[in-house]
């Protein structure tokens, strides 16, 4: 199993997918096409003949049950894209084989490594297989480590027919890393009851709750006149936008929260004298909590377009998906089985709620409950991205021993 995974991951990671927040088509990027074609073409040759990728770059298809009786039908999806932020081309993964537990050497030119100071996880590893970046792009395994894990395992189930399992559903979606990964996705049409998503961090995480999210764009009007003759007149969009980063809360932003704390996060500033852009990503788990940030950005842009003039500040502000607890709680039977998948493989269950956001928040208010399950990798997104190669094994066999519990039924 562990060749087939690594394999497979090997093979995913070096088609560049990465998405683009900027664009108005969908996929924002055509290139993700490039990796559903491939996942199409295996999940055929696979047996699976209804394997598809429609025109908004759905990758969908069906493991008939062989089963002699009525079991729900399952779902597991995982996302094609990587993250905007960084370069998700060329990647030039590095195998570290029987790590000793010392710091890895990621780039000799750059002289960077992964250090265990920095990275205390890693010591969780020794004697396992690591697979790294080479220090100049991220890894994909956010999120092509759960391709892989479920293309492994229906690849384990079609090779393995004496194992009894219900009908399987199989579900690849673009654009997750800029929150329109389901935009134009139908549940209904899957036919599933439950789905799980593979798109989580080290072994044992699981699921049921992620923020509520929103995005604000601050547009600042500035006024330009040369600084000469500024006095009484010259308003620094530069400076007004400093003015109302400094008005949130200094203290609510990702680097001093955690656990179910929410936050405001800016991830962009530009500007000149003459007008400014801030971005901001708004996160809270708790609804009133989450809509009382929003209240504060609002607040804010109040203040200061009192002070400074109307048109000062011009706020646009949009929900982007919701606390997936609401609808999973019901459903809280998904949540247990993979809790007891997890338990008969010897895997310590760690529930914890998502300081993030999957597919699987926005499918469960669609009708599909969807909780998330571990695909093993660390520090997604970056330079530093890494993933054992057992973590990986371990989140296919959970994904086996819930079709194998669902089979129980």
């Amino acid at each position: 199993m562990k060749r087939t995974l690594l394999e497979k991951f090997y093979k995913y990671i070096c088609i560049d997918t990465q998405a683009d927040p900027n664009s108005n088509s969908f996929p924002s990027t055509e290139k993700q096409f490039n990796l559903a074609r491939v996942l199409v073409e295996e999940l055929k040759e696979m047996g699976l003949e209804d394997a598809h990728v429609d025109e908004n770059c759905y990758v969908m298809a069906t493991l008939p049950s062989n089963l002699d009786k009525e079991v729900p039908v399952i779902g597991f999806l995982a996302h094609m894209d990587t993250a905007p932020d960084m370069s998700g081309k060329e990647i030039k993964p590095q195998i570290v084989e029987d790590y000793d537990g010392e710091d890895i050497l990621l780039n000799t030119q750059k002289d960077m490594y992964l250090k265990v100071s920095e990275f205390p996880e890693l010591k969780k590893y020794v004697g396992q297989t690591i697979i790294t970046t080479d220090g100049t792009t991220l890894l994909g395994a956010d999120d092509k480590a759960g391709i892989a894990e479920i293309m492994t395992a229906i690849e384990y189930l079609t090779k393995n027919p004496e194992i009894k399992h219900g009908t399987i559903k199989i579900g690849f979606t673009p654009d997750e890393e800029i929150g329109k990964g389901v935009d134009h996705f139908d549940a209904s049409k899957t036919g599933a009851q439950y789905a799980y998503t593979l798109d989580g961090g080290e072994v044992g995480e699981l699921e049921f709750e992620n923020f509520n999210a929103a995005y604000a764009k601050v547009k600042v009007q500035g006024r330009n006149v040369h600084p000469g003759m500024a006095k009484q007149k010259m308003i620094n969009s530069i400076i007004v936008g400093s003015e109302f980063n400094d008005m949130l809360p200094i203290f609510d932003r990702p680097e001093f929260t955690d656990h179910y704390e929410g936050f405001f996060h800016l991830i962009r500033f530009d500007g000149k004298v003459e007008e400014s852009f801030l971005m901001y990503i708004i996160r809270d788990h708790d609804r009133d909590l989450f809509e009382n940030r929003k209240k504060q950005i609002q607040e804010v842009t109040d203040f200061i377009n009192k002070k400074y003039g109307n048109g000062t500040i011009t706020l646009e502000m949009k929900d982007q998906y919701y606390n997936m607890r609401e609808k999973v709680e019901p459903e809280y039977h998904i949540v247990e089985t993979a809790e007891q998948a997890m338990m008969e493989l010897g895997i310590k269950p760690n529930i914890k709620p998502i300081r993030g956001g999957t597919d699987g928040s926005r499918l469960s208010y669609m009708g599909l409950p969807c909780p998330n399950i571990f695909a093993g990798g660390h520090n997604f997104h970056g330079k530093y991205e890494f993933i054992p190669l057992e973590s990986m094994e371990k989140a296919t066999q959970v994904i086996l021993k819930i079709i194998e519990l669902y089979a129980r039924r």
